[in-house]
């Protein structure tokens, strides 16, 4: 029972990311902290290969260990720890997705053309078309509009 019980606290702190991260985009990186993230929305020719936006993954990692070191401490906080684990595969979904796979800043697998890969990289360019702060949409990763799964556009045909 134990076991089932603290896969679910992990499965569903990693679905619940995609929330915190939808919310956190909107709300923070293109809202006080858009500082940040503003060089994410330019052009990586001119500015290298780190970003100012990668601080965000600090910012992310802070509540994960928080959430390893106190569910370690305190018996009665254990169940965090698999909120931690949660937020940390949600980090590396996150990673592998946004950063290796849209924006290929590491080579090491192509794009797919497949419906939910060319809806993904859809959202995310509809959300790049936009290069300021204000009036973006699709501020999600992993859960977009259904809208950018209809259209049939070929992967070659997407911008991101």
């Amino acid at each position: 029972m134990n076991a089932l019980y603290y896969t679910l606290i992990t499965i569903s702190a990693v679905l619940a990311m995609e929330f915190v991260a939808w919310l956190a985009h909107k709300y923070l990186m293109h809202g006080f902290l858009w500082i940040w993230h503003e060089d994410h929305h330019k052009p990586h020719t001119v500015l290298g290969f780190f970003e100012k936006n990668d601080l965000f993954f600090l910012v992310f990692a802070v509540p994960s260990a928080s959430c390893y070191m106190l569910g370690s401490i305190y018996a009665e906080l254990f169940p965090l720890f698999f909120v931690g684990i949660g937020i940390s595969i949600y980090g590396l979904i996150y990673f592998l997705i946004h950063d290796v796979y849209i924006h290929q800043r590491f080579k090491w697998f192509k794009q797919l053309d497949g419906w939910y890969s060319r809806g993904i990289l859809r959202a995310h360019g509809a959300h790049h078309a936009n290069q300021g702060k204000h009036a973006g949409e699709s501020f999600g990763l992993l859960l977009v509009h259904p809208k950018y799964f209809k259209e049939k556009t070929k992967l070659s045909e997407i911008q991101h």
